[in-house]
């Protein structure tokens, strides 16, 4: 049974860059950054936003790219401060990506998105729709961030800036909750890897002392998405509790809350084709 997990995570593995290199990468200047991004889809159509992740970037969503670019315009930025788009030294919170993706918008014409948004990037997605619900389509939150942890401190749950194999190690296993993910010594050295070329300590920092500020925090803020809204949580996600999934089923009207079991805090990744499947169903309605 191992072996057999084994081979079908290498498969999963090679699928997710083989993606990665399916979609079209471009840049886009956005108030004097450039951004990268992947697009993929007929621009004719509906556009969809996949928003990423603290300390992520655009090939996060590269086992969801292709199931919804069949019927969608896809595009999957690396926001400001993130991946390969620029790093200025801003005092980033969450508010400054919510006004990044406007003038992205703004900049590639597009009037009108469905977000998708993952753990941070699903934060960006709620704020943005009570900030500019006009631009905005329907809502799919992924183990989204942005509820003021109850019974936590903030300075453990938000310490994501992993600058050992150590720390990556125990991050592993709150992020994944599939034991032979959580225990991978490959993607302990893929992970740090991925840290030191993205280079972004800064930015995952200046967020991390926004957090501290309890900038931008949605608790009393829900009430205003206006907007038709899945949530899907991992019910072992170890960074965002599912309690928190249920803060915010209760406070976006007639939220839809979708739980995956056997799964952490990125179900685009470890339950991708129910992922897939649940957010294709649920934008085509």
């Amino acid at each position: 049974m191992k072996k057999l997990f084994c081979t079908k995570f290498i498969i999963l593995l090679f699928a997710f860059a083989i993606f990665a290199q399916t979609p079209v990468e471009k840049n886009v200047t956005v108030f004097g950054a450039k951004i990268r991004y992947l697009e993929a889809g007929d621009a004719a159509k509906p556009t969809v936003f996949l928003l990423h992740g603290l300390g992520a970037q655009a090939e996060s969503w590269a086992l969801t790219i292709p199931a919804l670019s069949a019927n969608y315009r896809v595009i999957a930025p690396d926001q400001v401060g993130f991946g390969k788009s620029d790093k200025p030294l801003l005092k980033y919170r969450v508010a400054t990506y919510a006004d990044f993706l406007d003038k992205f918008m703004s900049e590639l014409k597009i009037e009108k998105a469905h977000l998708v948004g993952n753990s941070m990037g699903g934060w960006v997605a709620t704020l943005f729709a009570i900030k500019y619900p006009n631009k905005v389509g329907k809502l799919v939150l992924a183990d989204s961030a942005g509820i003021v942890p109850a019974n936590a401190d903030i300075n453990q749950i938000y310490q994501l800036n992993n600058s050992t194999r150590d720390e990556i190690r125990a991050n592993l296993k709150l992020i994944f909750a599939n034991p032979m993910l959580q225990n991978n010594e490959g993607l302990v050295d893929q992970f740090f890897t991925q840290r030191v070329i993205a280079n972004d300590g800064y930015t995952i920092n200046a967020i991390i002392e926004s957090i501290k500020r309890k900038e931008d925090f949605l608790n009393g803020e829900l009430g205003k998405v206006a907007k038709p809204t899945l949530i899907i949580w991992g019910k072992q996600d170890g960074l965002l509790p599912v309690s928190d999934a249920t803060i915010f089923n209760k406070g976006i009207k007639d939220s839809e809350l979708l739980i995956f079991d056997n799964c952490g805090h990125v179900p685009q990744f470890e339950k991708a084709p129910d992922f897939n499947k649940a957010v294709s169903e649920f934008l085509n309605k």
